[in-house]
């Protein structure tokens, strides 16, 4: 039998749950009550709609004391919500802009599990440009060197290779249209900030806010010659 494209698109299609879908983007698990409100619907409404992305297994139920908690499924799903955001945006009019209006997104982001946005990507080049990965448009390779760099970081490669997802990864960014780093690697950069408290996830969107010294510090241990000009917390 055939893969059924079509069920999968339907389930995506619908506005309301493609709302639920990309609110679920920032990687936190998020009660009904919470995704309503995402989608601007009713509580039954979410209900019935969360019931449909469940069954098609985009979604999965959490259940925690007498709370429940949706998250999408697995990484695959967070990647086709990733690449169809990036499908949607550029067929856009040749002058809008693209990805999110908010600044604050703009800059810094999550991806699902990893750092998006203009600091994602310029930590990206930076990377490239000192040889620690290697950029092959789709493909991104860690180099000797850059193996080398990241276990002076703290990063344990035998951790990371025990997932089934690649150690590194290049992800389109939606904004930037650019390459950003993804994969296991790109997700203990973004773990390994946020527990230096260098930044901090919004508590109501997927915006992740650098402090002034965080992201000098950010800078300085990625050797990234020049991060766009933001408005960092304090």
């Amino acid at each position: 039998m055939e893969p059924n494209i079509s069920f999968i698109s339907s389930l995506i299609g619908d506005s309301a749950r493609a709302r639920m879908l990309t609110a679920l983007m920032g990687g936190k698990a998020l009660t009904a009550t919470e995704l309503a409100l995402e989608a601007e619907v009713t509580a039954q409404t979410a209900s019935s709609h969360l019931a449909k992305l469940v069954d098609g297994q985009l979604l999965i139920v959490r259940k925690q004391g007498r709370h429940k908690y949706f998250q999408l499924h697995r990484q695959d799903v967070a990647q086709l919500i990733e690449q169809l955001l990036n499908v949607t945006s550029s067929r856009s009019p040749p002058k809008a802009i693209t990805g999110p209006t908010d600044q604050r997104l703009r800059k810094a982001r999550i991806c699902y599990d990893h750092l998006a946005g203009e600091f994602s990507v310029a930590l990206y080049d930076a990377l490239v440009s000192n040889g620690h990965i290697v950029d092959k448009g789709c493909e991104t390779i860690l180099s000797n060197q850059g193996r080398a760099f990241f276990r002076a970081l703290g990063v344990n490669f035998d951790d990371l290779s025990k997932s089934k997802r690649p150690v590194c990864k290049s992800c389109l960014d939606w904004s930037e249209r650019r390459n950003h780093l993804a994969g296991s690697l790109g997700h203990w950069i973004l773990e390994d900030l946020l527990a230096k408290k260098w930044a901090y996830r919004d508590l109501d969107s997927r915006a992740i806010s650098f402090t002034s010294k965080g992201l000098i510090s950010f800078a300085k241990m990625y050797d990234i010659a020049s991060l766009p000009r933001s408005a960092p917390s304090n």
